[in-house]
């Protein structure tokens, strides 16, 4: 007889192969990780001895279930603020704790909390998508659990890197100390089409081609995220990455929920895979991906949680039972999306659009020994039909619990036996976890009043440029600005605007909660043109300043929304210590100097009266190395203007 590792037998076998084959009293063999065999119990049985035989009467022996995506360690902030709109938990809550307790430690003990919670409901591979990804993977490999794991890369600042230039060199490094691992896949994670630039896209796409890893986007999630790709792109979020090569990776597209039929048909000729997250989408309101449709054309769809903070928790059997049940309702048909199928996107559906078909999802002679075995003698599933052979299914997906999974292997190691954990100490990681939790609590409570927290409230909030380099100076009049703006070194002047801007600036007695502009922009973009009035709030908190020869670097945070409501309302809402207003006539062009961009500003201020005129040169960028250059050509600019340096100013006019 052959020697081998272990043996399930005599358990329903669903194998989740490409002809659906289930064998009644079934059995799979198992061998230095991989199946060697799988089959009917009596056939196998004079063939094999193993070390180790686990009988599985009464039992469905399945595929691991794959989370198609997951953000693993915010397990750790889970619960922390619900029922609310997406930019009020986002901005509001979970970027402001993520900035100040997602480190090396929380990510860590965030990720075992997660690997504990997914094997006891059968959870065999994620797709994450985070910080400190090698925290995560480090967790992951602790807990024996296959995982891709998705170092994040956005335009904002994140947890681990002030900018995306550190984020890109982190995935770099990244890739390298991972690649070629037997359960972790390292990838990389642009946030969304919306939270990064063209370089970002670019970079991120070249980064994923040159080391064949996987890249991981949100793509149309929400309406606001679609119009704010088109109003940055200037198409839709599929034809926008297209054109940036991202969809030339092995990407993977999360959520989609308004993705179009063009953009559906496109991504099914780039072998793009989906993840559709239904829990995540319903509880922030972003509506219901049109998961029957993308089946139809032939996308590879699988299933994911999405993060412990927006769902709450990770439970794949509640969530394949939510995408059989969700398509219905939505299509008013009761076949869309039967059984069968929400079960093949929870385990071989997700492998394929994770493009790790290959080595998991299904059992098969060859593959990866990721199994979870499933009890079926208890009540809720109770009685057993076979009427046709997709009852099985139905049982699983409609009947069966997380809580009925008795054993999960990854790679032919026992990861849980008799619902007992063997990898993942639980005990030591929930005591861990809720001291950081306490932190957080602590710090939330003495924030509630912060006046990023009502500004979030007020909705429509962006997270504008972190680094800004300007300088500012007297002058005697125009004539020397529209000198300047010839020089051979200026290649471009777009048209100039008129305007007259109206600020008022609500000021506190804590200068660490920052600043807040109302702005009335009123701007003449033609000659006897009707001026258009833009209306917007900016707060600005504090930053570290980096004085240069010429000019001064700024690091800090912008937000913007749209000013809807009267000036009295803010004061009210606001409460400041006190107002300061400011009114100027300004005459801007936008330029190119030695191919980068500026904005040249020509001041008269009329609030307060001020005799003179100031220019004003300056340029906001994500990115502090591109910061640091435009700084030192801020200094050459000067020189073009004929700008006296002992006209030079520090500060800003509210200051004055």
């Amino acid at each position: 007889m052959k020697k081998v590792d272990i043996i399930l037998s005599n358990g329903t076998v669903v194998t989740m192969n490409e002809h659906l084959d289930v064998f009644p009293q079934g059995a799979v063999v198992i061998k230095d990780g991989q199946i060697v065999a799988v089959g009917p119990a009596a056939d196998l049985g004079g063939e094999y001895e193993a070390e180790q035989t686990i009988d599985c009467a009464g039992q469905v022996i399945m595929p691991g279930l794959i989370n198609a995506h997951t953000h693993v360690p915010m397990s750790l902030i889970r619960g922390l603020a619900d029922d609310l709109r997406l930019d009020v938990w986002l901005y509001g809550y979970m970027l402001p704790v993520e900035r100040e307790f997602m480190n090396e430690e929380s990510c860590y003990y965030g990720t075992l909390l997660s690997c504990a919670e997914m094997i006891r409901s059968g959870v065999t591979c994620f797709a994450d998508m985070y910080y400190f990804e090698d925290e995560v993977a480090r967790a992951a490999q602790e807990a024996g659990m296959r995982a891709i794991c998705a170092e994040t890369v956005m335009k904002l600042p994140t947890p681990d890197a002030t900018s995306y230039d550190e984020s890109l060199e982190y995935c770099r490094r990244f890739i390298a100390g991972w690649k070629g691992h037997e359960l972790i896949v390292p990838a990389v994670g642009p946030h969304s089409p919306y939270t990064c630039t063209p370089e970002i896209l670019r970079e991120t796409a070249r980064l994923t081609q040159e080391h064949d890893v996987p890249l991981l986007i949100h793509i149309a999630e929400t309406e606001g995220g679609v119009e704010g790709t088109r109003q940055l792109y200037g198409c839709a979020p599929a034809f926008c990455l297209d054109d940036f090569g991202v969809l030339d990776s092995k990407t993977l597209a999360i959520h989609g929920v308004h993705l179009t039929e063009e953009e559906m048909e496109l991504m099914v000729q780039k072998g793009v895979g989906v993840a559709h997250c239904p829990t995540s989408n319903l509880k922030l309101a972003s509506g219901v991906a049109p998961v029957t449709r993308m089946l139809d054309l032939g996308l590879n769809v699988g299933i994911g949680t999405d993060g412990p903070a927006s769902n709450n928790n990770q439970d794949m059997f509640e969530e394949m039972r939510l995408a059989a049940l969700l398509a219905k309702g939505i299509t008013g048909d009761p076949k869309a999306v039967p059984s069968r199928i929400a079960l093949t996107m929870a385990t071989i559906g997700g492998a394929r659009a994770l493009h790790l078909d290959r080595i998991t999802g299904s059992i098969e002679v060859g593959k990866q020994a990721d199994l979870a075995v499933v009890d079926m003698d208890v009540l809720h599933v109770t009685p057993k039909f076979e009427l046709s052979s997709d009852n099985i299914y139905s049982r699983l997906v409609y009947a069966a619990k997380s809580a009925d999974v008795r054993h999960v292997l990854v790679n032919g190691r026992l990861l849980m036996r008799d619902r007992e954990l063997l990898t993942v100490d639980v005990e030591t990681i929930t005591a861990e976890v809720q001291r950081i939790a306490d932190r957080v609590n602590v710090f939330l409570m003495r924030r509630e009043e912060s006046l990023l927290d009502k500004l979030v409230a007020i909705g429509g909030l962006e997270w504008r440029e972190t680094f800004e380099v300007q300088v500012k100076g007297s002058v005697e009049g125009e004539v020397a600005v529209k000198e300047g703006l010839a020089h051979p070194d200026i290649s471009a002047v777009w048209r100039p605007s008129v305007r007259d801007q109206y600020d008022a600036y609500l000021l506190f007695a804590d200068k660490g909660q920052g600043c807040i502009r109302h702005r009335e922009d009123n701007v003449m973009r033609e000659e006897g043109a009707v001026p258009e009035s833009i209306r917007t709030l900016t707060l600005t908190e504090p930053g570290i300043e980096q004085e240069f020869d010429n000019s001064v670097l700024l690091s800090r945070s912008r937000f913007t929304s749209k000013a809807d409501r009267t000036l009295r309302f803010y004061c009210e809402y606001f409460e400041p210590d006190s107002v300061k207003e400011v009114s100027k006539h300004r005459q801007r062009w936008h330029i190119r100097y030695k191919g980068v961009q500026f904005a040249v500003n020509f001041d008269r201020l009329t609030k307060p009266a001020y005799e003179g005129a100031f220019l004003e040169i300056k340029s906001r960028t994500w990115s502090k190395k591109d910061a640091e250059q435009k700084a030192l050509l801020i200094g050459e600019l000067l020189d073009v203007f004929n700008v006296d340096r002992g006209n030079l100013l520090k500060q800003d006019y509210v200051d004055f």
